[in-house]
Order: C-alpha cells, then sequence, then structure tokens
C-alpha cells in the first residue's frame, strides 16, 4: 500500500527520482478522530499503488522502473514498453494495457511568476476535467523533483454579488501558483516549460472500492501484471504482454510494440474505455457485467500494415464516475478482471478461479511496494518555520462549524503551559487577561467550511448541505471524509453532472455501502458531517498553502500574540476568543456579546483579508499583496472602522516596524456581533489568495506580522 515505507529502487538519476514522479498524499487525521479502515479489499489495495503513480506520456521511465523492480519478468523494449515472452509457437497472443495518463504540461511561466497549462494527448476524459483541478493541489514534475503547487481559483467572496461565470471552466481558465512572485523565482524552484503538471491525490479508498484518476485503467495494468506474476506458462502457444508508453498518443508504443512482433494471432486491450456505452462519462455503467468483453475492428492498435492481427478482442471493467478524478472500481471487479486476463493470456482456463488465498496472493503480488507517498517537504529551518509549523497543526485539524471540537483541543494545549481557558456555553474557547477595565476582546474563529448530512438515501448516499459559503463545485468529484464522533470514514463528493452550473447545486457524497451498512458502521446518524480531505504545505520560500487558513492564521496569531504578553503590565482587560460557528452566522461572537456587552470597548476581529492578488480578479477592490505584511480590513460588509482607529493602528505599527497594509473588501467578521452593544470594531488580518477553496494561500510573512500588530495593538491603552 502507499504508506509502506519506501525502498530504494536504484542508485541511477533516473531512480533517483522516482519519489519525485509519484502522486500519493493521505490527509491527516487528527487526535481526537480515528480514520476508520476499509474493509479487507487485496485487489484494491494494490490498485491504489498503480494509480500513485505519476506517468506523463513521453516520462515514463522512472515509472517502468519501479515497476520491473517490484514485479519479476518484465524487461524495456527500445520504444520503453514493459514486455513479458512466455510459451512459443502458435496462436501468439499480445496482452496490453496503457500505463500513462494524460497530463497537464507547462505552456508558459508569466513575468508574476504564474504557470500556464496546455493538455496533449487524446485520452477521453470528463467534460468537467479542467473544472475538477481548479482551486486544487497540483504537483509540478521537474527534473530537480515534485514541486507542490495549487492552481487558483476566484474567491468567492469577491464574487458573492455577482454571476460565477467561472462555473465551466476549460484550460485558457487554470493559473498555476507555485509560490512564486517572479519568472525568476519559477527557474530557481527548477520548474521549465514542458514539465508536467498532475493532481496531487491523496490515497482514496473507501468500502471495497479504490478511487482516483485513471483507476480502471490502471486496474487493467495490474491485471496484465497479475498474469505474468503468476509465473505460468501458456498451455498453448506464446503470449506476449505488454505495458505500453503513450498510450494518450494513439497507443503509440502499443503499435510498435505489435509492428516489431509481425504476426499476432490476437491482441487483447486491456482497458474501460476499449469499449464505451451510452453512459455519461461521469455516470456508472448502465452494464452490470464486471468485466466486459468485445471484439474490436482490426486493426484497433497497429498502424495499417505494420502488422497483421488476426483479432482484436476489448476487456473492459467496469467503473463508475468514468473519466473523472474519483473514478471508482470495486476490488471484486478488480478479482475479475485478474481472471479474465489470465484467460485471455491462455494461462488459465474459463471457470478455473483461484481459491481465495491463492487470490489474495496474487493481489498483494502485485502492490508496488516501492510506491512511496509525496516527497516530503525539504526541511526547512527560518524565520517562518515556527509560524509554518503552528498553523499546518491548525490547519491540518478538521472542524466544520458546529464541530469544532478538536481544534479547540489544539489551541488550548498550546496555551497550557501558561494559561488555562474556559469553555463557554456556545463553545467559545475564552481567556480573560488584566485590570477589569477599557476591555478590548480579541477574537479569532475556530470552524471551517462543510456540510451537514441533510439525509442518507437507501442506497447510501448522503445529501449535504452547506457549512458556510463558498463554490460547491470545488468539493464534487473529489475526495470526502464523512465525520461520526471520533471516527471518521473515507469517500469521495459525487462528481456533478455535465452541462450548466446549477446555482444551487445538491451536493452529494457515496461512501461504497447502502444506509443499513453505513450505519452499521458509524451508529447513529444524528451530527454527522462531511469535510474534504486537506493536508498543509509549505510554497516556494514564503509561501504557504492549505484549506482552513480562513481562520486558522487568525488562531495562529492570537496564540503567537499570547505568547509575548506579560499579563502582569496590562494596564486594562485584555479578552482572547477562539469563537464557534462564524462561518455560519458569528454565532461564537453573538454569545461573547451577550455576555460582555458594553463593557466592552474595542473589538479586534482577528480574520481574512480576501485579497485580488490574483490574475482572475480585478484590482481596483480589495488589493492587499500577499508578502506585503498584515492589514487593517477598514470596511466590509458588516463594519466599518473609525479613520481614527486606523491612524491608531498605523501608528502603532510604524512604532514596532510590523509592515501594515489598509484596505477594503468583502465579508463579515466577528466583532460585528459587538458593535451593537457599543464596542469599536478594528479587524486586523492577513491577506489570502483564493478564499474559501482547497488552495488557501498565503504568505507566512504576513501571518507573523499579525501575531506582532495584535499583541502592540491589544496591549496599547492609548484612546
Amino acid at each position: 500500500m502507499i504508506a509502506r515505507a519506501t525502498r530504494i529502487v536504484g542508485a541511477t538519476a533516473t531512480i533517483a527520482v522516482v519519489s519525485a514522479v509519484v502522486i500519493a498524499v493521505t490527509g491527516a487525521a487528527t487526535t481526537t478522530e480515528r480514520r476508520s479502515p476499509a474493509p479487507a479489499a487485496p485487489y484494491a489495495d494494490a490498485v491504489a499503488d498503480w494509480i500513485a503513480l505519476a506517468v506523463p506520456p513521453g516520462d515514463e521511465q522512472a515509472a517502468t522502473t519501479l515497476i520491473a523492480h517490484d514485479l519479476p519478468g518484465w524487461t524495456r523494449d527500445a520504444f520503453g514498453n514493459l514486455v513479458a515472452r512466455r510459451g512459443h509457437g502458435a496462436p501468439r497472443r499480445v496482452v496490453a494495457c496503457g500505463l500513462d495518463d494524460q497530463a497537464f504540461v507547462v505552456s508558459e511561466i508569466t513575468g508574476a511568476g504564474y504557470i500556464r497549462l496546455s493538455s496533449p494527448g487524446r485520452l477521453r476524459k470528463s467534460p468537467l476535467w479542467d473544472d475538477f483541478h481548479q482551486g486544487q493541489r497540483v504537483r509540478i514534475l521537474s527534473a530537480a523533483g515534485a514541486r507542490p503547487a495549487v492552481v487558483a481559483v476566484r474567491s468567492v467572496h469577491l464574487w458573492r454579488q455577482r454571476a460565477d461565470d467561472d462555473a465551466m471552466p476549460h484550460i485558457d481558465d487554470l493559473w498555476v501558483d507555485a509560490g512564486a512572485r517572479s519568472a525568476a523565482d519559477v527557474a530557481a524552484m527548477g520548474i521549465r516549460v514542458l514539465d508536467p503538471v498532475v493532481r496531487e491525490w491523496p490515497s482514496t479508498r473507501y468500502a471495497d472500492v479504490v478511487a482516483g484518476p485513471v483507476a480502471g485503467a490502471r486496474a487493467g495494468c495490474a491485471a496484465v501484471a497479475a498474469s505474468v506474476v503468476s509465473g505460468r506458462t501458456p498451455r498453448h502457444g506464446e503470449t506476449v504482454w505488454v505495458i505500453g508508453v503513450q498510450h494518450t498518443f494513439g497507443d503509440a508504443g502499443l503499435s510498435a510494440a505489435v509492428a516489431a512482433l509481425g504476426h499476432v494471432d490476437s491482441l487483447v486491450l486491456v482497458e474501460p474505455d476499449a469499449i464505451r456505452d451510452s453512459s455519461s462519462l461521469d455516470s456508472a455503467a448502465r452494464d452490470t457485467a464486471a468485466v466486459r468483453r468485445r471484439s474490436l475492428p482490426t486493426p484497433a492498435a497497429t498502424p495499417l500494415g505494420a502488422a497483421h492481427v488476426g483479432a482484436t478482442i476489448a476487456l473492459a471493467p467496469r467503473v463508475t464516475f468514468r473519466g473523472t478524478l474519483v473514478e471508482s472500481i470495486r476490488d471484486s471487479v478488480i478479482a475479475a478482471l485478474v481472471d479474465a486476463v489470465a484467460i485471455a493470456s491462455g494461462v488459465a482456463d474459463a471457470g478455473s478461479t483461484p481459491a481465495s488465498g491463492v487470490a489474495s496472493a496474487i493481489a498483494s503480488a502485485i502492490a508496488l511496494a516501492g510506491v512511496p507517498g509525496p516527497p516530503p517537504a525539504a526541511p526547512v529551518s527560518d524565520s517562518l518555520s515556527a509560524v509554518a509549523t503552528l498553523l499546518g497543526r491548525l490547519t491540518d485539524t478538521y472542524g466544520a462549524s458546529g464541530h469544532e471540537e478538536a481544534v479547540r483541543a489544539v489551541v488550548r494545549a498550546e496555551i497550557a503551559d501558561r494559561y488555562t481557558p474556559r469553555v463557554d456555553s456556545a463553545g467559545n474557547l475564552i481567556l480573560a487577561l488584566g485590570p477589569d477595565r477599557d476591555t478590548t476582546v480579541v477574537i479569532a474563529h475556530l470552524d471551517e467550511l462543510g456540510f451537514s448530512v441533510v439525509r442518507i438515501t437507501h442506497d447510501g448516499h448522503l445529501v449535504l448541505a452547506p457549512l458556510g459559503g463558498f463554490y460547491p463545485r470545488l468539493w464534487q468529484g473529489q475526495p470526502a471524509l464523512l465525520h461520526a464522533g471520533e471516527h471518521t470514514l473515507s469517500g469521495i463528493f459525487v462528481p456533478r453532472p455535465v452541462g450548466p452550473a446549477d446555482p444551487t447545486p445538491t451536493v452529494i457524497a457515496w461512501f461504497g455501502v447502502d444506509s443499513a451498512s453505513l450505519i452499521r458502521q458509524i451508529g447513529a446518524t444524528s451530527g454527522l458531517w462531511v469535510t474534504g480531505v486537506k493536508r498543509a504545505t509549505r510554497l516556494g520560500a514564503t509561501r504557504f498553502s492549505a484549506r482552513s487558513i480562513d481562520d486558522r492564521a487568525g488562531c495562529t496569531a492570537l496564540i503567537r500574540a499570547l505568547a509575548t504578553i506579560d499579563p502582569a503590565r496590562l494596564d486594562h482587560k485584555v479578552i482572547f476568543v477562539w469563537s464557534v460557528r462564524e462561518e455560519t452566522g458569528l454565532d461564537g461572537a453573538a454569545a461573547v456579546g451577550a455576555e460582555f456587552g458594553p463593557t466592552v470597548h474595542r473589538v479586534l476581529a482577528v480574520d481574512t483579508f480576501v485579497s485580488s492578488d490574483s490574475p482572475l480578479e480585478s484590482p481596483r477592490f480589495a488589493l492587499a499583496p500577499i508578502g506585503a505584511g498584515a492589514v487593517v480590513r477598514a470596511l466590509d460588509n458588516s463594519s466599518v472602522t473609525p479613520r481614527a482607529e486606523v491612524d491608531r493602528v498605523r501608528r502603532i505599527a510604524d512604532a514596532a516596524g510590523i509592515p501594515l497594509q489598509v484596505g477594503t473588501t468583502n465579508g463579515g467578521n466577528d466583532g460585528s456581533a459587538l458593535v451593537r452593544y457599543g464596542a469599536v470594531d478594528v479587524p486586523l488580518a492577513w491577506p489570502l489568495r483564493y478564499s474559501h477553496s482547497p488552495a488557501e494561500l498565503i504568505d507566512l510573512a504576513d501571518v507573523d506580522a499579525l501575531g506582532r500588530l495584535v499583541a502592540a495593538v491589544a496591549t496599547d491603552g492609548g484612546p
């Protein structure tokens, strides 16, 4: 499985970068939840390893080297295909699959450091393929290693009152952000034109299902490999197995392999797309057979005249959500495919399905033990390391609105060596310091975006309602997590139908089982919530990306500010609040207002400044460049800060040498809930790109500046 320790595959330069061309990320579970294991499904586990391979056309060598190392019997031909041969005489069979996937490639690097893409190859994908990548994490496979990046998306706050005309994006709308400030920064990362760009994909196993890009095709290659690793020789004639390269360019590799043979009695193509039906790309096939077999026109994969092929046969495993990132295939289907390929290869007879013990052994034998997870980030020890570590701990903890317990526990643990905060009846974490006069409240919210479960259909589909405001399409067709008490289940968000975007779409999650089985696994169904998988990472020199930076960066700033404050030197009361349910209506802040009311003189609402610092936004509004310092969010949709207060913050920042910006943006903030009691709202922020998306991106220096600014403004007792 992908979580196995990586084995050293070899010493050549090509093999040394194998870890840089495999894409597999498992979202971190928090200390208060346990990821419930998927049922035993050895074939699905093995295929998860094959899905984890990033195999761009033309750059297949690292992957084929790994396969040949892990699985005996394979050699590489002059074209780069993996080939195995057993037996002799007639009939001669070729049993083949295509290994490579259709990757994006870097086509332009702009002066501002953004990366543009092209999409070569002819693999048939969902019409929403480009859409599935917007607002998501990707990896750029450079010669120097895999570089994490995100695909830009419009910030929901800046488009809330306008039509989302980006609802059906295509490749012209994809801008990749690797955390660079300039083209020179991109070059320093080792990124060049023609480098492949692939979706960073978490290992997605749910129930007895494995999901991922080209899951069916990778299952086909695993089945081809199974016939070879079985060690059996065909009873009659010769079998040539081919794991082909440049599949996305008209099966060029397979064509070359077949042409070199001269005469082939039968050609068996093992792949889902070899047989098409009337079902749409992003829905389940209507044919319920585990493996469909069909004769195809000949020659199907060879240039006319290059070889004589007697018959061409397709074996297509049944997959669901075909052509999407969450293309799914069940363990039982993979097992049936292994049997069908063995029969087609002449190494097994029809009806001779192996016993379960033998089947498990075959499944284990085709797992790619050399496939690592994502290449670990290079150790970074700089002035921003502490900020990144704390922020990463908070962002990797799950806590949608109304379910903030785990995040609250992390905050409490971070300050436990000095303070013992209390939890109020709403769930806010509160710490009061200093004498009881001229109260300043400093507030940041704990919660993140997510979904609540509205109902569970009889076949186990979860109908969801959003917790917070965001574009639902950024979650559809992506991995999902169902949270049930201390346990989580892995699954997927069902891809949305092809066609015009529904402005109020119904989002559905699927965990591979019917409602009765689901309830048996999770127990009571009240209070269930769903999120997407996430994992924080540094980008470039100082940039950082994660889902739920809003408002875990604010929580980080409060913790760091608190670490520098001496309560004995305060001349007024300062109340630190980590609030709940901000995204769904400022509920936690309302409870704070009800408790402290008119005693609050000033409130510092520490939250995101949604910036238009992106090529997808208009710079006429909300422009606060990331990396230029903290921000006074002087005007938004919920509050306005008096000019005298803005000038006061400027004076404090100047005196402390803290970089500061002032601006106006959209959105609301917790402080507005206390204004009705007479408090002055002074929102302090950091600039953020791609708000309310899985691709949120900041500069760590801004969060560091924000922590210092919060401490300075909160402890200043001036008017």
